[in-house]
């Protein structure tokens, strides 16, 4: 019987990481001069360490995992840890300043995201470079697969190197049955299999066949729109059970966060800059044409549920405003609206709206009323938009899809950003659009008319 060799040096990359965090907790009590309870503290916070980075999936880092997860799973572990060093030096009563243990946690919790960075950024050129590369098969020649194989080929930092196809065509290795022979005698990695083509029975065989020749198998799913999103198993007593998680906040912890940071943000944007600015703004509004200071009108926020949306008021009082997008060198805008619109500073009173909590600082934009029900004729999934609430600014926005809709191309990508989004949100996903709301600002925007 072939087996594939092993990997000469992979198997020794997580102990190198367990020894360098190791090292770390043991330089960071070394300058407390711990002498006589270094040995004790030490095993004492490397069990706690990692129990901790058992629940965060701290170590759970794979070669597709992105930079962002990194950081999320580094500082999750990083403040629980900080926390569980605070209570440990408190009940044990060492003699320390709090400057001292203040300086040490910063300067390790810095150190270890630097590590982390620094890996991951290592690999993954070393990987482009051609090594640490892992051979892979497909089984199952369709659309799927061939985009699925052109992915790993253009994203060489994923280290993966192609093999062959098998299966029903004609342009395939061979089909199912000349697998197990091929693979005997041209031992690979991992083997991906597309269920679309293959029957229960030969999965089950399929699976089999890669334990008994340490082989992974992975699948791709048939049917992306579903088996693509983020899926949960429930247990029914033994019966497994998949649903599909609408977005990662119907958990209320989330929930939670997302609304304290659009309580907070959105709450230092009223008290440092919209106290002065509506008076100020409010009077050469006034003085350039009639009409309110600001532009309420009707949107439909989270679960399609009604709410006035606030803005600076940048065109003349007009028949069409609740019915007529803004179009560029539209006459009915203002001297001082087209200032506005061009810098996009008459979306600031959305974040009085945001502080009430009809919307948040980060989520798809809302629509006009009309908009709404017209996109709702023309766009798939267009409903699932108001599964939260509306934002400020969005993902779509930061692609590029703001503004006018003039094609359909330019709802049907919103939308897709949108969703993409919603299924996989997450705070530094949030913080990750904000700064890139800010950078397109200053460098000017050719939809903001």
């Amino acid at each position: 019987m072939h087996y594939k060799q092993s990997h000469r040096f992979s198997f020794l990359l997580l102990p190198i990481i367990y020894l360098l965090d190791t090292v770390l907790i043991a330089w960071f009590l070394y300058n407390f001069k711990l002498s006589n309870y270094f040995i004790f503290s030490w095993i004492i916070l490397l069990f706690v360490w990692f129990v901790i980075s058992f629940f965060t999936k701290f170590y759970e880092v794979y070669r597709h995992t992105k930079p962002t997860e990194i950081i999320s799973k580094t500082l999750n572990q990083v403040i629980i840890f900080n926390l569980a060093i605070v209570t440990f030096f408190h009940f044990l009563k060492f003699s320390y300043s709090d400057h001292l243990l203040l300086k040490n946690l910063l300067l390790f919790d810095v150190l270890l995201l630097l590590i982390k960075i620094t890996i991951y950024i290592i690999l993954k050129y070393y990987r482009s470079k051609g090594g640490n590369v892992r051979t892979y098969l497909i089984v199952g020649y369709n659309d799927e697969t061939k985009k699925f194989k052109e992915l790993l080929e253009q994203r060489k930092d994923f280290g993966y190197k192609f093999d062959n196809f098998f299966g029903k065509d004609p342009k395939a290795q061979g089909d199912f049955e000349q697998l197990k022979t091929y693979l005997s005698t041209n031992p690979v990695d991992v083997i991906f299999c597309s269920l679309k083509e293959c029957t229960d029975e030969q999965i089950r065989e399929l699976i089999i066949f890669a334990d008994n020749h340490f082989m992974s198998v992975k699948f791709i799913p048939d049917n992306k729109e579903i088996l693509g999103k983020n899926l949960k198993v429930d247990y029914f007593d033994y019966f497994p059970v998949l649903s599909v998680n609408k977005s990662p906040l119907t958990k209320p912890v989330n929930r939670l966060i997302k609304r304290a940071f659009d309580i907070i943000f959105s709450g230092l944007v009223i008290v440092t800059i919209l106290w002065w600015l509506i008076p100020l703004f409010g009077l050469i509004i006034k003085l350039e044409s009639k009409g309110p200071i600001l532009f309420k009108q009707i949107r439909n926020g989270i679960n399609y549920q009604p709410f006035y949306c606030y803005k600076f008021r940048s065109m003349r009082p007009n028949k069409l405003a609740d019915f007529k997008q803004v179009s560029k060198n539209d006459p009915r805008v203002t001297k001082f609206g087209y200032f506005l619109r061009r810098t996009s500073l008459d979306e600031l009173p959305q974040f009085l709206n945001v502080f009430k909590g009809d919307m948040s600082v980060v989520g798809p934009r809302p629509h006009m009323v009309k908009e709404n029900e017209r996109f709702l004729k023309r766009v798939d999934k267009f409903m699932s938009r108001h599964y939260v609430k509306p934002g400020i600014t969005g993902l779509a926005q930061v692609k590029g899809y703001r503004g006018e809709v003039k094609t359909d191309r330019d709802i049907i990508n919103r939308v897709k950003y949108d969703l993409f989004y919603i299924e996989n949100w997450t705070f530094w996903l949030d913080i990750k659009i904000i700064l890139f709301t800010i950078f397109n600002l200053l460098r000017g925007e050719d939809k903001a008319y």
